[in-house]
């Protein structure tokens, strides 16, 4: 099916070098006034200026949609979330509210291995239609692409239900999925004092198992103290690049691990949370290509500090911004907020903020060259957004102003009061 999108007020084409942007380079957003975009079978033919998409030769047997005057830009790419679980963990929740510490509410039987226990005990076709339902609250919100950890197994059969539960799902919604094994999440009830063993477990067992079903692109880890240590996190990194595993991890959330520098030296696509980075870690990543994916949303929830965007881009980082969207933490899907807390609290300016759930968010996930940015070529995932400028998409917040939601060339989500 050929569709030409026309009259965007202002086309955010996202182009520029074929690399995660780092620096000054996340304040280019290719923007274009009175945009088109020409699509056909899920591919984007042409972008550009109205002029000239219209002398496309497939142009003239399209069909029209109308942006109105609106936003257009790539499609939200969601580079962290843990949306498989069996429940919220609400009495973490009101705990917290009433002064309980993270290792409290553990000791209470709370955080994450509360909802180990929960994942345990649900079927996988539980997981897998709670993922399903879930998925449309992402796409109504303008995401198009989301990454999907595992983790709250942290046992061989679970994790793989797991797995298997994200792959069942994505089969059946157009939300577009990128599953990430993290068995390293926590060390399980059954194995406390023996995180040796479990390390052993996820590289020599679980690892190999999920590379060989094909469940997971990319493997990762909670390299933190009292969870996993650096020398812990090499090792998942060598099990995982000799199963043919991409690598990300959680690092320098809690506090400084040495997680960063690791991220650098093993090439992982990405290091997430980075709250408590040195100025060693900011020239690591600046040099060596790994994007910083931040996730305030968590902070917030938490009423922690935020992560330091400024000092990563000014300091020549690729940054990416994700919801981290998860049961205890971070109850965020909606990419609108996430984007408002970049900008009002770390100071992000909107295009630096855009450009980091779009193009950046895209090389997080290994997806650079078909995702990410309106070029021929790519996929054709593509949001319109309800406003006239694009600095309105953070300015706003309090609930979603996707107005349609196109997912490899086919709208997916749109506004009932809307024609197309």
């Amino acid at each position: 099916m050929r569709r030409l999108i026309l009259n965007a007020g202002q086309l955010l084409t996202m182009t520029g070098p074929d690399r995660p942007r780092c620096g000054r380079e996340m304040s280019s957003l290719g923007m274009i006034r009175d945009g088109a975009v020409l699509v056909e079978d899920g591919t984007i033919l042409a972008a550009g200026l109205r002029e000239l998409v219209l002398k496309h030769e497939a142009a003239s047997s399209a069909r029209i949609v109308d942006a109105g005057g609106r936003v257009v830009l790539p499609g939200f790419i969601d580079s962290h979330s843990h949306p498989v679980f069996a429940g919220p963990r609400l009495d973490d929740f009101e705990g917290r509210i009433k002064g309980a510490t993270y290792s409290e509410l553990a000791e209470r039987g709370g955080g994450i291995l509360s909802t180990v226990n929960g994942v345990r005990g649900a079927s996988e076709k539980r997981l897998a239609d709670d993922l399903a339902a879930l998925s449309q609250r992402f796409v109504e919100c303008g995401t198009t692409t989301l990454e999907v950890k595992s983790g709250y197994g942290l046992d061989l059969e679970t994790e793989l239900k797991m797995l298997r539960a994200v792959r069942s799902a994505a089969a059946h919604v157009p939300l577009e999925m990128v599953p990430t094994f993290i068995g390293a999440h926590a060390v399980p009830p059954e194995l406390v004092g023996r995180r040796d063993e479990y390390v052993r477990r996820v590289c020599e067992e679980m690892i190999p198992r999920v590379a060989s079903e094909s469940l997971a692109r990319f493997a990762d880890v909670f390299c933190e103290k009292g969870y996993f240590t650096v020398e812990d996190s090499g090792r998942v990194f060598e099990a995982a690049a000799k199963a043919g595993l991409g690598m990300k991890i959680h690092a320098e959330q809690l506090s400084h691990s040495g997680g960063a520098a690791l991220a650098v030296k093993g090439k992982a696509s990405s290091a997430d949370h980075l709250d408590c980075i040195e100025q060693a870690d900011v020239e690591a990543l600046a040099a060596g290509g790994t994007v910083a994916c931040l996730v305030p949303g968590s902070n917030y929830f938490l009423g922690k500090p935020y992560p330091p965007a400024r000092r990563l881009i000014d300091g020549g980082a690729a940054v990416a911004l994700a919801t981290d969207f998860n049961p205890g933490t971070c109850p965020c899907w909606d990419m609108r907020m996430i984007l408002s807390i970049a900008c009002t609290q770390m100071k992000m300016t909107p295009a630096e903020a855009l450009l980091a759930v779009t193009v950046n968010g895209a090389h997080a996930l290994g997806l650079g060259k078909t995702h990410g940015s309106l070029e021929p070529g790519k996929k054709a995932d593509i949001l319109c957004y309800d406003a006239r400028d694009y600095r309105e998409i953070p300015y706003f917040f309090g609930s979603t102003g996707a107005l349609w939601v196109m997912k490899n060339g086919v709208i997916v989500h749109h506004r009932e009061d809307i024609e197309l």
